[in-house]
């Protein structure tokens, strides 16, 4: 267990829901044809990660109000840092009490399933009513030893790569490379230019995980088999690492301190020339950087050895509490959240910073209105799930609380352990977490 989420549950229960209220009066009925009907007096409590785009929130608050309005449902709000998402979700599972509503990341719904509402007909509702889901929906959401939804898919904070069009055209590149090889090449070239890449290789929940994952499954890696066996010591996982190993000498210094906003400042600041963010790296720099923003662009990452995606995101969804007095409410809001009216302004506002994991919202024409936008729209079409080959659980979600692939790596690329050494480690620690899951 992570030492953040170790912290968290010797913590009492008491705050987890505070928030500001993001409520209005009624002036509105309800969706006439939703078949989930607040109970009376309902109020709800949603916890939810912090958003690194400012108009996600902005606009998220605004339909709530909206969800209020037509409701008489007031909802409060409260917001942490992706890191404490985990700790406070085991908190609240523990204890029994806390938000009704909870968007956690990637598998959290499967360390608690038994605590959990079943999600199953709001699922179903909203694949039916907007074209389906991506497969990762499924992977990340319904739990294959309860055998039901026990969360519903909202989406993922897609990734791409995020480079200087200058820098790179400096370097003698007139398009980025379509694959690794060429990718470490131009890397070499921005280092010997004085931009040296920027991969986080700390505990960051999103970027760190995100780029040693799509690594490790662009060379074959796989962290278990499909019936849990492991199988992260293989030839494959070793030259994966040795990839990163040639790929983190042109890094900048101090990546292994990094968190989830550290990519963001150096970018920014003009003292990296390449990472792997979601969008926020882009629209932020349009507010905070317009000198240089003109200069930002992004890209689907390259393909490795396996010829083929191996995109790797931060899923987030939304699971209730069977504790909640209100499980009707809180369904109703969260098909109200994200049916089309509301869910169609969201991911435009934000410039698709998140992308939907209903099929439907692909069709959005912010997708196509800007070429540094439209590789987010595809992230989970060949998106890949953490515990990769393996079965998506508990066992998955416990090793990617504890860092396992992102310390296989920085133990490489950082601590100068011999690839094979490093992925025997890594088995090692997934083996335990596997045998006690």
């Amino acid at each position: 267990m992570h030492p953040d989420r170790r912290k968290f549950l010797q913590l009492s229960a008491a705050g987890i829901g505070a928030g500001a209220l993001a409520g209005g009066l009624p002036t509105l009925a309800s969706a006439a044809d939703s078949p989930f009907k607040p109970e009376k007096g309902a109020s709800l409590q949603l916890l939810r990660w912090t958003a690194f785009v400012p108009s996600d929130q902005t606009i998220w608050d605004e339909n709530t109000k909206k969800f209020s309005a037509a409701t008489g449902v007031p909802v409060s709000i409260q917001s942490l840092s992706w890191n404490d998402m985990g700790p406070k979700g085991a908190l609240a599972a523990q204890v029994g009490s806390g938000p009704d509503i909870i968007m956690g990341w990637n598998d959290d719904p499967f360390v608690y399933p038994d605590k959990l509402v079943d999600m199953t007909d709001l699922v179903d509702n909203m694949g039916r009513a907007h074209g389906g889901w991506y497969d990762n929906a499924r992977s990340y959401c319904y739990d294959q030893d309860v055998k039901r939804w026990v969360s519903l898919p909202v989406g993922c904070t897609g990734n791409a790569l995020n480079y200087r069009k200058s820098w790179v055209k400096e370097a003698g590149y007139a398009e980025f490379p379509k694959d690794l090889d060429g990718m470490l090449k131009l890397a070499r070239v921005l280092k010997k230019n004085g931009h040296p890449p920027g991969f986080a290789l700390g505990h960051a929940v999103g970027d760190a995980n995100s780029w040693t994952h799509w690594i490790l499954w662009a060379y074959g890696g796989k962290q278990a088999n499909p019936d849990n066996s492991i199988a992260i010591n293989s030839a494959e996982t070793v030259n994966a690492l040795e990839y990163a190993r040639q790929l983190s000498e042109t890094f900048i210094d101090g990546v292994a301190g990094w968190d989830d906003s550290s990519n963001n400042k150096a970018f920014a600041g003009g003292k990296i020339g390449m990472t792997m963010n979601g969008i926020s790296i882009w629209y932020n720099g349009k507010k905070d950087t317009p000198e240089i923003f003109p200069d930002f662009a992004n890209v689907t990452p390259p393909m490795g050895p396996v010829k083929t995606p191996t995109v790797s995101n931060n899923f987030t969804s939304a699971f209730i509490f069977k504790y909640s007095k209100y499980p009707n409410a809180a369904k109703e809001y969260l098909r109200f959240m994200l049916d089309k009216p509301q869910a169609e302004r969201w991911v435009t506002e934000m410039k698709g910073y998140v992308t939907p994991a209903l099929k439907a919202y692909a069709d959005l024409p912010i997708w196509t209105s800007d070429p540094n936008i439209t590789p987010y729209r595809d992230a989970l079409a060949h998106a890949k799930y953490d515990g990769y080959n393996g079965k998506p659980g508990k066992a998955a979600a416990q090793a990617l609380d504890e860092f396992v692939i992102v310390d296989m790596f920085a133990d490489v690329c950082v601590n100068k352990m011999t690839a094979k050494d490093a992925a025997k480690k890594a088995e090692g620690k997934l083996q335990t977490i596997y045998k006690r899951a």
